[in-house]
Order: C-alpha cells, then structure tokens, then sequence
C-alpha cells in the first residue's frame, strides 16, 4: 500500500525547508530528528574543536545517518557550504543500492519512508507527527 501524494510532499517540503542556509539546514533536521524519532533510527556525528570542548558546545554537524527498513540515508557535509546525500539499499544486510541522490529527492525518500513507517505504529505516527511540529 502507498501513501498519498500529499501527505509525502508536505513531509518532503517540511524536511528541506531550510535548504538555502546549509548550516542552519543541518542543524534544524538534526535536532529535528533526533527529537521526534526513536534513538536506533537516528546517527549524528559531530565534528567537535578544542573550543566547542572546553566550552561544551556539542559542535558542527558533519553526518545524519536515518536507518528506515531497509533504507539508509546519510545527509554529510564534505566540505563547507556543501551537502550530500546518499541513498543506499540493503536487503538482508547486503547492499544492493548505494548512490548519491540530489537533496531534493533524498528528503523526499526520507519523507517517503516516515509516511510508510507511520502507517505501521502509532509510535511513529507520533513520531512524525513530532517532526513536522503537529501535537
């Protein structure tokens, strides 16, 4: 079963709606993220200097890894001002897919998999729910 159109395209348009602004991008869907979906789904690495140390900052976003079924998208920075991402596929733990995608689509195959996710558990339809900013 799919879900509507609609409901994929408000999650897509809600996941890169800070695209203009990278940094400010990173970290709003990180912490976005991290807040609304379970600890196992979410990875963030994090580049942490001396200064963001001492001072206890939790330092730049370098790399978002969201684990959805047999979906793994990776959102990293290479190099400043940039974004990429990648879409990889596995069936049985075994790659089968893994290629870089615009961050157009790679939004949209995230807010494909939280719509499909969100079908299944009431968990994650809170989750979602949590995500773009709903009670």
């Amino acid at each position: 079963m799919t879900e509507p159109v609609e409901d994929v395209d408000a999650i897509a348009a809600a996941l890169r709606a800070d695209t203009a602004d990278l940094d400010v991008y990173a970290d709003v869907l990180t912490s976005s993220l991290s807040d609304a979906l379970p600890a196992e789904m979410v990875t963030v690495e994090r580049s942490r200097s001396l200064g963001d140390r001492v001072s206890g900052r939790s330092g730049a976003v370098r790399r978002i890894v969201v684990h959805l079924g047999e979906w793994e998208l990776t959102l990293s920075r290479p190099g400043r001002g940039s974004l990429a991402a990648h879409a990889r596929q596995k069936v049985r733990g075994v790659v089968i897919s893994n290629r870089e995608v615009p961050v157009d689509e790679w939004a949209r195959l995230l807010a494909s998999g939280l719509a499909r996710r969100a079908k299944e558990s009431a968990a994650a339809r809170a989750a979602l729910g949590r995500l773009l900013g709903q009670s």
